[in-house]
C-alpha cells in the first residue's frame, strides 16, 4: 500500500513563502512523474508544477519565476518552494506521483494567502 503524506501548508501574507513536501510511503518503485496540482474553491484542479524522472520540469504560466519544484528520489519526496505568494495562489495543493501504471494522490494541504 502506498500513501502520500503532504506537509507545509498554512496561512501566509502576500509576498511570503511556503515550502510544501510530499513523501511517498510504502512499497513504491520506479517513480515516474512527481507533480503538484491545486484546486481553488469553485475551480477545477490544475497542474501547478511537474517533474519527470529524467529531471525535466514544467510550470503553469501563473507561477513561473515564483515556484520551484524539486525532488529527492532517494527519499521518494517531492517539494514545492513557493515564493512571492499572491492571494490567487490560495487553494488546496495536492501532490501526484506515478509509478508504472499507477497514479497516487496526496490528501491535500491548504495554502491560504491573505493579509
Amino acid at each position: 500500500q502506498v500513501q502520500l503524506v503532504e506537509s507545509g501548508g498554512g496561512l501566509v501574507q502576500p509576498g511570503g513563502s511556503l515550502r510544501l513536501s510530499c513523501a511517498a510511503l510504502g512499497s513504491i518503485r520506479s517513480i515516474g512523474a512527481m507533480d503538484w496540482y491545486r484546486q481553488a474553491p469553485g475551480k477545477q484542479r490544475e497542474l501547478v508544477a511537474g517533474s519527470t524522472s529524467g529531471g525535466t520540469t514544467n510550470y503553469a504560466e501563473s507561477v513561473k519565476g515564483r515556484f520551484t519544484i524539486s525532488r529527492d528520489n532517494a527519499k521518494n519526496t517531492v517539494y514545492l518552494q513557493m515564493n512571492n505568494l499572491k492571494s490567487e495562489d490560495t487553494a488546496v495543493y495536492y501532490c501526484r506521483i506515478t509509478s508504472f501504471i499507477f497514479t497516487y494522490w496526496g490528501q491535500g494541504t491548504q495554502v491560504t494567502v491573505s493579509s
